[in-house]
């Protein structure tokens, strides 16, 4: 279980903060200041700090030092982009503002330490690699994906797999292409973490997150008097990326002024604070993402050609979640065991319908929807087994082959069923139509539809459309 130390002097937001992690399956230690922390704890013993910024005493970013290379997350109510930059300059691993959302804590939290062990898993690897003298090529490739973080075995993320292990250790610029929820950032987290860089700080940016109008500062920094309102000069997040990587995701919405200085970095490696004249160097890889196809767009003029290209040297396309076949299922799982910690329930399994419902849903949200669906399931569920309709989805029957429908049919034969066995040139709707009349008269509507493979709400949208009325009478008659 990683162990956790908060050092935080308001003691309400520090209780609600350790509060918010144990019941997250975190160990907790906690402090009101640097020098209480210091006299009650052996501070590099910690798997993670996180810590105001403003404390009594000395300031939250002592713990970097103090800390001795543990991961250190820093919170501010002073939501200042440059309290942000200079703390990361000075080795945190990331900030969050004040107030925050317990979902974004507890995701900050959650990724730090799994990039942590990747980090360690990998700085492992090579150390034993290290010590081994190699003369040959091995004679079957190494499929193994744990260094990277990623869950899925299919052919395309294997393809995927040894592309990521070839460029992350070069300085190329990468753009990530792939629909909304396929996780372009894990891939991007991946090229970081494997890369020279990976002790640096990595710096996300969701370009269709920050206002037009604030983009430019947000990414270059400003001078004072730049701008109205603009009090003071700041540094920009390319700025904070100097030495590590950048990771723009949407860069399909960054507006074309934006575009401009984004290429002086890239082709000159510099950049220049909005109302300076004055250039500084900088140090950054880029890693951009997007659903769009910039090519398209830059045809109609709604990209920068020339951007496009320079971001284009190596392009890295992640499947849709539909097009991994087995993996669905595997990511399931593993959802499942990370819920089901949270909820301190070792015993759910998904059953035989969720199974398939899984597998042959296509999951137009990709990961990021299964996640939620398996979520939902798990705080839903009341038995040991996830049933189909937990899940929350609608799966028509034509997303299902004949031969995998039917054998979703009971396996005891009834009475009645003895006697209309279905042939085997049924079409799915005949089945579908014959299995419901068959059995609706000693099984709920639940029943039904869980062994059919679908939601109630599915079939409740097939009875009305051919035309099958629901018993009023006997079991069948559950609402």
């Amino acid at each position: 279980m990683p162990h956790i130390l908060i050092v935080e002097d308001e003691t309400i937001i520090r209780s609600a903060l350790r509060r918010l992690l144990e019941r997250n399956q975190y160990q907790v230690s906690e402090a009101g200041s640097v020098q209480e922390a210091q006299e009650r704890f052996t501070i590099p013993s910690f798997d993670l700090i996180v810590s105001d910024l403003r404390l009594p005493g000395a300031p939250g970013t002592e713990l970097i030092r103090l800390g001795q290379g543990k991961p250190v997350l820093i919170m501010t109510s002073y939501a200042s982009l440059r309290s942000a930059v200079d703390s990361m300059k000075m080795g945190a691993v990331d900030y969050i503002a004040k107030p925050f959302d317990h979902d974004e804590m507890l995701q900050a939290v959650s990724r730090i330490l799994r990039d942590r062990q990747t980090v360690q898993s990998l700085q492992a690897e090579r150390t034993t690699s290290a010590g081994k003298t190699s003369t040959s090529e091995k004679a079957v490739p190494d499929n193994s994906n744990g260094e990277i973080g990623i869950i899925g075995s299919c052919p395309p993320m294997q393809d995927l797999y040894s592309k990521i292990r070839k460029v992350a250790p070069t300085d190329s610029n990468v753009l990530v292409q792939g629909e909304s929820g396929t996780g372009k950032e894990l891939v991007a987290r991946a090229l970081h973490n494997l890369s020279r860089r990976a002790k640096a700080p990595m710096i996300s940016v969701n370009c269709a997150a920050i206002p037009e109008s604030l983009i430019e500062s947000e990414l270059f920094g400003h001078e004072k008097g730049a701008f109205t309102g603009a009090s003071a000069g700041r540094a920009g997040l390319v700025e904070a990326a100097d030495g590590g990587t950048l990771f723009l995701d949407e860069i399909g919405e960054l507006p074309l002024e934006a575009q401009a200085r984004l290429l002086r970095v890239l082709q000159e490696g510099e950049i220049r604070r909005v109302g300076s004249v004055q250039s500084q160097k900088v140090d950054v890889r880029l890693i951009a993402a997007t659903h769009r196809d910039l090519k398209s767009l830059a045809k109609v003029g709604q990209f920068r050609e020339d951007l496009y290209y320079r971001l284009h040297v190596i392009a890295l396309k992640l499947p849709a979640l539909r097009e991994r076949g087995a993996d669905v299922n595997e990511i399931a799982n593993a959802f499942l065991a990370r819920q089901s910690a949270k909820a301190g329930r070792t015993d759910l399994r998904f059953g035989p319908d969720a199974e398939q419902a899984i597998r042959h849903y296509s999951w137009p949200g990709n990961v990021r929807e299964l996640e939620n669906a398996v979520e939902r399931a798990v705080i839903l569920c009341e038995s040991p087994e996830i049933s189909a309709d937990l899940l929350g989805i609608d799966i028509e029957l034509s997303d299902l082959d004949v031969e995998e429908f039917i054998g979703l049919a009971p396996q005891q034969p009834s009475a009645s069923s003895t006697a209309h066995e279905p042939t085997e040139d049924l079409s799915l709707e005949d089945y579908f139509q014959h299995f419901v009349l068959e059995h609706q008269d000693h099984m709920t509507e639940t029943e039904l539809a869980r062994k059919l493979g679908v939601s109630r709400k599915c079939l409740w949208e097939r009875r009305q459309r051919l035309g099958i009325p629901r018993r009023k009478t006997g079991v069948a008659s559950e609402t």
